[in-house]
């Protein structure tokens, strides 16, 4: 079974996930923004064998602390879709603006496209590419466990900024309504910022895309 746990980091309360093989142990981080030191404590805690680094996009709150913990322990950059590039480019000019710690830029190992899996011990995900926040955007799903990780396309009650470079509105409803909703209303999601939610009652009580 897949298993996971979140660890807000950096002054934005970034919500980082560890997710896991159970059988296996074997670990991906999804968006290390920072405070490594944090994260790594609960890899030892929960004796996990990080393996992985997973994206959902860019930003500095989700992507600052990728390059030194790709360097610091060896591990594969997977995802986001390659739309973030600029993204990427721009961390070190991107924690300058926002006052966090140096970022450094970095190639992925692998981009991800929609419709791509991604694969932690014997657990297998599902990538859908949901542009809107920033273009290159991807959320992970597990169907197994209903869960995913949707970065910042949508929040409990709210959803994903769209006046950053290259964000789009009409991109991200589209995003949320066409690949976020068919994964069914039971689904619960962890979300880049805030509580968990589930698509069932987002549908129902989300004021920007409640009824869709």
């Amino acid at each position: 079974m897949l298993r996971y746990h979140t660890v807000p980091v950096t002054p934005f309360q970034q919500n980082c996930s560890l997710v896991w093989c159970d059988e296996t142990r074997q670990a991906a981080v999804i968006d290390p923004g920072g405070d490594l030191d944090r994260i790594l404590a609960e890899v030892a805690r929960l004796d996990l064998k990080l393996e992985q680094i997973w994206l959902t996009h860019a930003h500095i709150d989700h992507a600052g602390g990728t390059a030194e913990l790709a360097e610091r322990l060896k591990l594969p950059i997977i995802g986001p879709q390659r739309g973030d590039q600029f993204w990427i480019d721009g961390l070190p000019q991107q924690g300058k603006m926002f006052g966090f710690p140096h970022a450094e830029a970095f190639t992925p190992s692998r981009w991800l496209e929609d419709g791509d899996t991604v694969q932690i011990g014997r657990q297998t995900l599902q990538v859908r590419h949901c542009p809107g926040h920033t273009p290159g955007h991807v959320v992970f799903h597990s169907a197994d466990i209903h869960r995913a990780f949707v970065g910042d396309v949508l929040f409990a009650g709210s959803i994903g900024r769209t006046d950053f470079p290259q964000g789009n509105h009409e991109q991200l409803i589209a995003s949320i309504t066409q690949r976020l909703w068919p994964m069914g209303d039971d689904t619960v999601f962890i979300p880049g910022h805030g509580p968990e939610s589930s698509f069932g009652r987002e549908r129902q009580s989300n004021p920007y895309v409640g009824g869709t």
